[in-house]
């Protein structure tokens, strides 16, 4: 198999030959995993950075413990992000700052669900597909497009930008995390004043010695057109979601 693909010159990262594509139905039934070695390396690295596998069968991904670093259950990161945030939530901690995970990696289908409920949510405000994406858009991408389908972002403390603000249960959070995160590997994506994109998030924060890379080569690989299997995907393409929210990021994660 080795043979092969160095015969069809696919000079995927070795890594994504374990990734298991096991995927959860709406149902939340599970389909039969299909291993990375069954497919083109190409398809497998789509899979990859579009969500479209199961991080419960990949073995690269560790579960979050709880209660120590979260209250939720099932939240599950890169092993690397996860050892890395670990040394910054000690870091914190001493200097009278708890971090807490609240929301981590999302596969294909749970950000399909997540998207999905906003957009029967939002119908009456936006009744015009194209008006109705851009409104979700603000703070939630479309399935496929999502930095958390990684596992290397994490949302943290609360999902609410006043709360980091002056006053704000989380302002010391925030401070700190703008001051010592890039100490151990992580960035805010989403900051104010950015030319495209989701509006700021002083919540998100992205393990870059990972994303960084993994950005880049979703940038090589992924398409608008790509972007399909959920309600109102037809807007990716007259959006731009690659172009104007995947690429439209911090400079300073790249």
């Amino acid at each position: 198999m080795k043979y092969t693909f160095y015969l069809l010159g696919l000079l995927v990262p070795a890594y994504f030959f374990a990734l298991s594509c096991g995927q959860t139905t709406e149902a939340g039934a599970q389909t039969s995993p299909t291993t990375v070695a069954e497919k083109p390396a190409s398809e497998a690295l789509t899979s990859y950075l579009m969500g479209k596998y199961d991080q419960t069968k990949d073995d690269r991904f560790v579960t979050v413990e709880k209660p120590a670093y979260t209250d939720r259950p099932y939240m599950m990161l890169r092993k690397e992000a996860y050892e890395a945030f670990k040394n910054m939530h000690a870091a914190a901690k001493k200097d009278g700052i708890n971090l807490r995970i609240i929301s981590s990696t999302r596969n294909f289908q749970q950000q399909k669900s997540i998207w999905e409920s906003k957009w029967s949510k939002t119908a009456g405000q936006a009744p015009d597909p194209l008006e109705r994406a851009r409104v979700i858009l603000q703070y939630s991408s479309m399935p496929g497009a999502s930095r958390h389908h990684w596992g290397t972002d994490i949302d943290v403390n609360a999902l609410n930008n006043p709360d980091f603000s002056k006053g704000g249960k989380n302002e010391k959070t925030y401070d700190w995390l703008v001051q010592h995160a890039s100490e151990y590997g992580f960035c805010q994506p989403y900051t104010a004043g950015r030319e495209h994109g989701y509006n700021e998030e002083r919540w998100h924060w992205s393990y870059t010695p990972l994303s960084a890379d993994l950005t880049k080569q979703y940038l090589e690989n992924i398409t608008d057109k790509d972007l399909t299997g959920f309600t109102g995907s037809e807007t990716a393409v007259q959006i731009g979601i690659v172009e104007k929210y995947v690429k439209g990021i911090n400079p300073n994660c790249n």
